[in-house]
């Protein structure tokens, strides 16, 4: 999990969605990531973790539904939501975070 250490202690916030291939919620969260990270561009990072290939990281983080959403700050969890969320609510609480 040290790279996981790397991705999250960042100056900038850091989205973390947590889903996996099969689920239809989370097929339909991928373009509003790719609006979210278009729009935050160098102010935050938007990433992607299939918890079907992360499973250890999705459990020590108690994901239980997806997709689930979290924004860390300088190595800490600052934001966590689970479920469907338009961009421009997660544009805005990113903002709010910078």
């Amino acid at each position: 999990m040290s790279k996981f250490g790397e991705l999250i202690d960042l100056e900038i916030p850091v989205l973390l969605n947590f889903y996996t291939e099969w689920d239809e919620q989370c097929k339909s969260m991928q373009p509003v990531l790719k609006d979210v990270a278009a729009a935050l561009g160098d102010h935050a990072k938007v990433i992607k973790i299939n918890i079907d290939k992360n499973q250890e990281l999705a459990e020590a983080l108690r994901v239980k539904i997806l997709p689930t959403h979290v924004v860390y700050k300088n190595g800490e969890m600052v934001w966590r939501k689970s479920g469907l969320i338009d961009a421009n609510t997660l544009v805005v609480k990113i903002q709010s975070l910078v």
